[in-house]
């Protein structure tokens, strides 16, 4: 029990702080996006990697659930399904974070 445990505490860790990102607040990102972002673009640059993260933080809690029930059951299949899941949002949350750096920041470094 204790191994899933981990995945769902850290994507619940994930999800607050993405959160806290979509009001705006982009204190947990590195020093260097909070100085490149402009005042005005601070919530919609906020909102877009906030959403990216939610997505992130999101797919681990599933994929800690699914593990769980796959154990608990002797089902393969729901661990195989909660890491096709999890790849699948990992990709796409990073895009979505990406592509906010790309647009507010000019590039993601």
């Amino acid at each position: 029990m204790e191994k899933y445990i981990l995945p769902i505490v850290v994507g619940l860790i994930i999800v607050v702080m993405g959160i806290a990102n979509t009001k705006g607040n982009i204190s947990t990102l590195h020093w260097y996006h909070r100085q490149r972002v402009s005042e005005a673009n601070r919530l919609p640059f906020g909102r877009l990697v906030g959403w990216g993260t939610i997505l992130i933080g999101c797919s681990l809690i599933l994929f800690g659930i699914l593990a769980y029930m796959a154990d608990s059951l002797g089902n393969v299949m729901l661990e195989t399904i909660g890491t096709g899941i999890m790849i699948v949002s990992l990709i796409a949350g990073l895009g979505v974070s990406f592509y906010a750096m790309i647009k507010y920041n000019k590039g993601i470094f």
